[in-house]
């Protein structure tokens, strides 16, 4: 099993709320993570009927069995729960109570937000990231081998095959919530809209593209969006607003939160198939950003990540605002270094002047320098970001 960074943190909530919400993506970890934390609590998971029942018709019943507290799993299966939660907290003082977990985001924020307003943090856990997989001693062989496998802990705490694996998921998880969330009734227009988004991944965001391709209404396809956000599928990188007197793109990027997922969407059956893939520069950067998006979580910072574009096809792919600092990052596949890599962030900075720090390269090698103020990393090293 591998220590989550994000469990410092976590036990440092908990001193100061009575109750702390993780949330994510299913099979990221959370049900570990919160049973480890509080390994001498009761455990109850409402993804059972009979328990979800017994939660919601007679809830507070339900919350006797937890005198000290306990872990709540899948907590936005009986949003009944909430109201009666707050009840118990505010009656009984203490902190530190309960740990919720739930893999709908937005359901599970709207009812915590509601009910338990100043009662709850909310700590958002995503697949394994590459630094943990370090410490834990599972590290990927290679490049390809950790884009091709990607984070989900699965896949490193057990003998199995990740193309197998990938494909029970999306039958076990997404499909499932796709059907509790929206009732979709045509399936398999729904597994086809979310192939087509693997293959925009790191692109902008065009909904009516998507649309005609799938057959589907833009109204659907922005609803289906929403829902692959809400089971933390997907995520979209927003255009910083800095206007710098150009014209500036407003459209949002799309990203898969997971590498591994995304190269079993694009048929992608073993790791050195990515040496000559197509989109190896779009799987790349999506592994990237969402690797950056893993430190800012498990640190317990807010991740303000955007991107920069101008109507002129001026680029950077990712930009960091963290503690009044915008640092401006460029992501590149390549292992070699050349000119090109840095013509963007040239060009960002030319404009953003003073704005701009600690303009940085993420590439494919594992070897760390400078060059000419700008700072490279390998992709083995991301969690440097964090000091500029």
């Amino acid at each position: 099993m591998v220590r989550r960074t994000v469990e410092a943190h976590l036990k440092s909530l908990l001193k100061g709320f009575p109750i702390v919400t993780i949330t994510g993506p299913r099979q990221s970890g959370k049900t570990t993570l919160s049973r480890m934390v509080f390994s001498k609590l009761p455990y109850i998971n409402l993804e059972a009927i009979d328990t979800r029942n017994w939660a919601i018709n007679d809830p507070r019943n339900f919350l006797m069995q937890f005198p000290n507290g306990g872990v709540i799993d899948e907590v936005q299966r009986a949003p009944e729960l909430f109201s009666y939660l707050q009840e118990r907290v505010d009656n009984d003082g203490r902190l530190g109570l309960f740990l919720l977990t739930g893999s709908q985001h937005f359901g599970l924020l709207s009812g915590v937000t509601q009910s338990l307003a100043g009662r709850s943090a909310f700590i958002e856990l995503l697949p394994l990231a590459y630094n943990e997989l370090v410490r834990g001693k599972k590290k990927p062989s290679d490049l390809n081998s950790a884009l091709f496998m990607g984070g989900y802990p699965a896949l490193y705490d057990r003998p199995v095959n990740p193309t197998q694996w990938f494909a029970a998921y999306v039958s076990s998880y997404i499909e499932r919530d796709v059907r509790q969330l929206l009732k979709v009734q045509d399936l398999a227009a729904f597994q086809r809209f979310v192939r087509l988004c693997a293959g925009r991944s790191g692109q902008l965001l065009n909904l009516s593209s998507l649309a005609d391709d799938c057959g589907i209404t833009h109204n659907t396809a922005k609803e289906w969006i929403s829902v692959l956000e809400t089971s933390y599928i997907v995520f979209l990188l927003k255009p910083h607003h800095k206007n710098f007197n150009k014209r500036l793109i407003k459209t949002p990027k799309l990203y898969f939160y997971d590498s591994g997922l995304l190269c079993w969407l694009l048929g992608v059956q073993e790791p050195w198939q990515l040496d000559s893939h197509p989109l190896r520069g779009a799987i790349f950067e999506t592994y990237i950003v969402g690797e950056i998006k893993k430190l800012f979580f498990n640190a317990g910072q807010t991740a303000m990540l955007y991107f920069w574009r101008d109507s002129n096809g001026n680029e950077v792919d990712l930009l960091l605002e963290t503690q009044g600092k915008l640092i401006p990052v460029e992501i590149k596949s390549g292992m070699t270094i050349n000119s090109d890599f840095f013509i963007g962030l040239k060009r960002y900075l030319a404009l953003a002047k003073k704005t701009a720090v600690s303009p940085t390269l993420i590439y494919g090698n594992t070897t760390n320098r400078q060059h000419q103020g700008t700072h490279i990393f390998g992709f083995n090293s991301l969690e440097k970001i964090l000091t500029l």
